[in-house]
């Protein structure tokens, strides 16, 4: 059954378009993990400043390897500290991880 996770990230009402930014200067980088299914970059739109990070999963285990693995730290950090510059201000406010499953719904 395909897990979701959907990380929270408040921002700054200017920095939304910042956080878009540095999600695309690593897109792809969660691709190749083992049971990785989909990922999406929900932009409010309204006056919220909360956007959603949601990616799906094959199982709990695929999500939490790929949390514990190497990739994850060298994927989250930034494109400055990969080329080896000093790492940005964080864009985020606070954050918080959703799990969630499918309870119902239609066929796409």
């Amino acid at each position: 059954m395909t897990v979701i996770k959907i990380n929270a990230i408040t921002v700054a009402p200017d920095s939304g378009d910042e956080l878009a930014h540095r999600f695309a200067a690593r897109a792809g980088a969660v691709d190749g993990q083992a049971g990785f299914e989909g990922f999406e970059l929900m932009k409010p739109t309204d006056d919220r400043t909360t956007w959603l990070v949601v990616t799906r999963w094959s199982d709990e285990d695929s999500f939490q390897a790929w949390v514990n693995s190497p990739a994850f730290g060298h994927g989250h950090r930034s494109e400055a500290e990969r080329s080896g510059q000093p790492a940005p201000a964080h864009v985020g406010v606070s954050s918080e991880l959703w799990s969630y499953v499918s309870a119902g719904g239609s066929p796409a």
